[in-house]
């Protein structure tokens, strides 16, 4: 069998933000290639809302009361749960017209030299899960990514080079996921979206490869003022939350960022966290040259402005 000459795909998500954010992301989106945008509205976005709704490459779901209450009858507690229920309902009620879904997040945005769709249809047939890995975005740039440090037997050595007070907490360097998204091929049948994976018939990402050729640049703050804004929500429900699993085993001293970031925080107050995002996030001169000795400094550019007014003229 032959790749197919054309691939369609098209994106998920669940979103909370502003209007110039929402807007945005789906501009970039819609640039690079998406033949469907389904957004579903965790938050009510009146200023977004008719723009969203007025393009013809995007379904805009509410995700209000009464949209829970017909469908499991309560909101669920925890926006993740309401993102993986959202991201399966779309795949097998709303993706027929797609040869491929992607399930994201709003701060996260798909980077490519070529065509997306070139490198989906490149795929064989039994490749049915398709894995982009993260760069994490460095707080304050316009352009400055890290990539993660690969989990091989230089890791550890080499996250003390790069961060030598916080690299045994950290997860191939990154404070948000190492894991990425996933496209999967539509119609597989009874299938079942997470954050970062699939499931079909109970089998976990089936056919998965890795898309080395696709970044998903991950814009996970953007200066210190919205790393502090964001951090109570974060440790508390989200990617530091408690639950999560530590960097490295308990065994050999691991311990989650939930409990390093709590521990700072008690003892040496805002200055503490301060310093943790210096040394990790910030895009200084310093973490520059760490990160390019290293071979892990990526330069990428998104004109999101620019293409947030191409796509949505009538946006203020």
């Amino acid at each position: 069998m032959t790749a197919d000459p054309l691939a369609c795909w098209g994106l998920v998500a669940t979103v909370k933000a502003e209007a110039d954010a929402l807007l945005e992301f789906a501009a970039w989106h819609l640039e690079q290639g998406a033949h469907r945008l389904f957004l579903y509205l965790d938050a009510p976005c009146p200023d977004a809302l008719p723009h969203l709704e007025a393009h013809p490459k995007i379904r805009v779901i509410v995700t209000d009361d009464a949209h829970w209450q017909k469908r499991r009858g309560r909101v669920p507690q925890k926006h993740q749960v309401r993102q993986s229920l959202n991201a399966t309902r779309c795949y097998r009620r709303q993706a027929q017209d797609l040869d491929w879904l992607i399930h994201m997040d709003v701060d996260e945005f798909l980077w490519s030299e070529t065509p997306i769709a070139e490198t989906l249809a490149a795929l064989p047939p039994e490749t049915l899960c398709a894995r982009v890995r993260p760069l994490e975005r460095l707080a304050g740039s316009d352009i400055h990514y890290k990539a993660a440090v690969p989990a091989d037997v230089e890791q550890d050595t080499r996250l003390a080079r790069l961060y030598s007070q916080f690299g045994p907490y950290l997860r191939g360097g990154f404070i948000s996921h190492v894991q990425g998204k996933l496209f999967i091929r539509t119609g597989l049948g009874p299938a079942e979206l997470r954050i970062h994976n699939a499931y079909v018939d109970k089998v976990e990402n089936p056919g998965q490869v890795e898309l080395a050729q696709i970044d998903l640049l991950h814009h996970h703050t953007g200066d210190w003022d919205h790393w502090l804004r964001h951090y109570r929500y974060r440790l508390e429900q989200g990617s530091y939350r408690a639950e999560l699993r530590p960097a490295r085993s308990r065994d050999q001293g691991g311990a989650t960022l939930h409990e390093l970031l709590s521990l700072l925080e008690s003892e040496q107050g805002e200055s503490g966290l301060r310093g943790f995002f210096d040394e990790v996030c910030a895009d200084s001169p310093d973490l520059q040259q760490r990160l390019a000795a290293e071979g892990l400094l990526r330069q990428r550019t998104l004109p999101l402005e620019e293409l947030r007014r191409k796509h949505f003229p009538q946006h203020p």
